[in-house]
C-alpha cells in the first residue's frame, strides 16, 4: 500500500529536484518547501530506497547456497564486475536538506523532517561504507561543475562520525516516538538504526587492527548501547501472543505489523495488487538460489533445559528427526521439522522437506505462507521487517558483553527473553560463566569470553536469514568461517527410504545409484554419488564420514582479508581515478 503512495509522490519530488533547471521567473521551490504538507510528501520519497523483500547474502557462515559464490573463488571476481556505487539517492536526500529552511514552516516541523532526511543519508551511507569502506562525503547536492565530483575518498572513520551525526539530529527531531502502523520512520527507528550502526564500527574497529582504531572502540560500543536504550525505553515488548510454539514465525507471516517488537515494516495489500514474491523464494528452485542451513550451525541450537546439544552422547551421528526433538522452538519456526504442516485446497498437509530444494536437507520455513496457492504466483502480502525488538535487544547484550559491563539483569532483559520466547527454560537469569567447546572450535575460536559466544550464538539464531550474516562475519573478522564445506543432514543408510516429517508416509532416498530400480512411489530420490551420467562432479555428496551430505563439496572457497570490501567499480574509477581502489585489488 505504501508503494503506491510513494510512486505518486515520486512523480512530484522528481519535479521538486529539477526545479532550479527551470528558469526561476516561471517556478520556485516554494510549493513543495513552503508547506508541510510539501515537506512530507517529498520525504515520502526517500522511503523508495528501502528493500522490499528480506535481503539474502550468499556470504554467510551458516547458509549453503544453490551457486558457485564468485566473490570467494580465487581470482573469480574484480572490479570490473563490482557494482553499487550509485549516488541518486544521495542527491535527492541532499536536494531537500539543502532547502528545507522556509522560514514560513515552523523550526521544529522543518527539523522533524529533516531527522527524517538524515536517517536516509545515514542508512544509504551506512549501507555504502560496509560495502566499500572509504567514501567521499558529500553533504550538499552537486552540480555538473562540483570539484567533489572529482575529488578523494574521505577515511571511513569520518564517515562513520558524520552518519553518526545525522542519526544524532534525527533522534533529537524527529517528533513521533513510535508508530503503531511500523511504517514511518520515528525517534526509536532511527535509535535502533544508530544501535545498529555504532555496535558495527565498535565491534569492528576492536577485531581489526589494521585499521588502528582499537583504543576508540569502547566510544562506540557504549553508543550502542545508549541508542539501544532508548529504543528499550519506549515500551516496545517481544511479541509472545501465539505461544512458544509459533511466535516468533508469526512475526514473519503476518500481514500487518504485530507492533508490540516490530519497529518499521514494509507492508503490502493483495487487494491493492501492492504484493511481493516471498513464497516463490523460499520454495523454487528455478526462482531463488536455495538458501538452507549448514548442519553445524543447526547443532547450535540449544535444548529446551538450556544446555546445548552438543553436549549429548552422539549427536553428530543422530538422524535429522532425532536432532529435531527437544529442541529451542525457534528451529522448527525456522526450518521445516516433524510435525510442520502446510495448507493444499484448503486442507491440512503434514509436509516433509522438499529435497528438491533442501540442498542441505534443512528447508527454510520462516517467512513462508502456509497456504502453497501462494508458492508459485507473486501475491504474498505478509509484511517484510526492517527493524524489531530483538535484534535491538542483541545490539544492547553484545555492547555490554565487549565492553565487559553486561550484568545478570542485562542478560536476562535480553538474551534471557529472546530464549523464554523460544521456550528455554534453563539459564533465562544470569549470564554465562563457561565457555562452550563446539560453538567456540566450530565458528568463534579467536573469542574466549562465554558471554560473547553466547550472545553470537543467540544473534545467529534469532536474525537469522534477515540480512545481517555477511556484516557479522565482516565487523567480526571470521571471513576464514565462509571457507567451510557446506555440510547437510546424516544419512545413517542409504538406499533405504525414510519418514523425513515422521507422518507414518516414506519421503526421501539417499542413493548412490544413478538409476535405482524398483523405487517406492512417492518417494523422493536424491543422488548422491560423486558423478553425474556426464562425468561432472555432482552437487550432493557425502563427506568423508560416509554418512553426512555435503553440498557443492568440490566447489573450493578461498579467503582473503582484502574481501572485507569490495572494489571500486573498474567504470567509476576510469570516470575519476582520485577515488583509488581499496587494497588488495586492481
Amino acid at each position: 500500500m505504501k508503494k503506491i503512495l510513494y510512486t505518486i509522490i515520486a512523480c512530484a519530488v522528481l519535479w521538486a529536484c529539477n526545479m532550479e533547471e527551470i528558469p526561476e521567473a516561471q517556478i520556485s521551490v516554494e510549493p513543495v518547501f513552503g508547506s508541510e504538507t510539501g515537506l512530507e510528501m517529498y520525504t515520502n520519497s526517500f522511503y523508495e530506497v528501502l528493500p522490499t523483500r528480506t535481503t539474502l547474502y550468499t556470504n554467510s557462515y551458516y547458509i549453503a547456497v544453490n551457486s558457485v559464490i564468485k566473490y570467494l573463488t580465487e581470482n573469480g571476481f574484480s572490479s570490473q564486475e563490482s557494482s553499487g556505487w550509485n549516488w541518486r539517492t544521495l542527491r535527492n536526500i541532499n536536494y531537500f536538506i539543502a532547502n528545507c529552511d522556509n522560514e514560513s514552516v515552523p523550526v521544529a516541523t522543518r527539523n522533524n523532517y529533516l531527522g527524517i532526511a538524515r536517517f536516509f543519508r545515514a542508512y544509504f551511507y551506512f549501507d555504502m561504507m560496509k560495502r566499500f569502506g572509504d567514501l567521499p562525503w558529500v553533504g550538499h547536492p552537486l552540480d555538473v561543475n562540483d570539484p567533489l565530483l572529482y575529488s578523494a575518498r574521505d577515511p571511513r572513520a569520518l564517515i562513520a562520525d558524520s552518519i553518526k551525526a545525522d542519526l544524532n539530529f534525527a533522534i533529537a527531531h524527529i517528533s513521533n516516538e513510535r508508530d503503531a502502523t511500523c511504517s514511518t520512520i520515528t525517534k526509536t527507528v532511527a535509535a535502533a538504526l544508530k544501535s545498529r550502526v555504532c555496535l558495527w564500527e565498535g565491534t569492528y574497529r576492536k577485531y581489526h587492527s589494521e585499521e588502528g582504531l582499537q583504543s576508540t572502540a569502547n566510544q562506540w560500543l557504549q553508543e550502542a548501547a545508549d541508542a539501544a536504550q532508548i529504543v528499550m525505553d519506549e515500551g516496545y515488548s517481544l511479541y509472545t501472543g501465539g505461544g512458544v510454539e509459533n511466535s516468533y514465525r508469526a512475526l514473519f507471516v503476518a500481514k500487518t505489523p504485530l507492533s508490540s517488537e516490530v519497529l518499521y515494516a514494509v507492508t503490502f495489500d493483495s487487494d491493492l495488487g501492492v504484493v511481493h514474491s516471498g513464497n516463490r523464494q523460499w520454495t523454487s528452485v528455478t526462482f531463488g538460489s536455495c538458501p538452507s542451513l549448514v548442519r553445524p550451525f543447526v547443532h547450535t541450537y540449544l535444548k529446551l533445559d538450556g544446555t546445548p546439544f552438543t553436549n549429548d552422547a552422539g549427536y553428530a551421528s543422530k538422524s535429522f528427526v532425532e536432532e529435531c526433538e527437544n529442541r529451542d522452538y525457534r528451529l522448527s519456526q525456522t526450518i521445516r521439522t516433524p510435525g510442520f504442516t502446510r495448507v493444499s485446497g484448503g486442507a491440512v498437509v503434514p509436509t516433509a522437506p522438499d529435497y528438491a530444494y533442501a540442498i542441505t536437507g534443512y528447508q527454510t520455513s520462516k517467512f513462508t505462507l502456509d497456504d502453497t496457492q501462494y508458492d508459485n504466483v507473486d501475491v504474498c502480502d505478509n509484511n517484510v521487517i526492517l527493524f524489531r525488538y530483538a535484534e535491538v535487544l542483541l545490539n544492547y547484550a553484545e555492547a555490554k558483553a565487549e565492553l565487559g559491563t553486561l550484568t545478570d539483569g542485562d542478560w536476562a532483559k535480553t538474551v534471557g527473553a529472546l530464549r523464554a520466547r523460544a521456550g528455554i527454560t534453563g539459564g533465562l537469569t544470569t549470564k554465562p560463566k563457561t565457555v562452550d567447546p563446539y560453538l567456540q572450535g566450530e565458528f568463534f575460536p579467536g573469542i574466549t569470553n562465554p558471554e560473547i559466544l553466547e550472545i553470537r550464538r543467540e544473534r545467529g539464531i534469532e536474525l537469522s536469514f534477515e540480512g545481517f550474516e555477511w556484516s557479522d562475519v565482516c565487523r567480526w573478522g571470521i571471513g576464514e568461517q565462509l571457507t567451510k564445506d557446506w555440510e547437510g543432514i546424516y544419512i545413517p543408510e542409504f538406499e533405504v527410504p525414510y519418514d523425513m516429517n515422521d507422518d507414518g508416509k516414506l519421503d526421501v532416498c539417499f542413493t548412490k545409484q544413478l538409476n535405482p530400480s524398483d523405487k517406492v512411489p512417492g518417494v523422493y530420490y536424491l543422488y548422491v554419488g560423486e558423478k553425474l551420467s556426464n562425468g561432472a562432479n555432482n552437487n550432493s555428496q557425502i563427506a568423508d564420514d560416509g554418512h553426512t551430505l555435503v553440498f557443492m563439496k568440490d566447489q573450493k572457497r578461498t579467503w582473503h582479508n582484502k574481501l572485507y570490501f569490495y572494489p571500486i567499480p573498474a567504470n567509476d574509477l576510469v570516470m575519476n581515478p582520485n577515488l583509488g581502489q581499496n587494497p588488495g585489488w586492481n
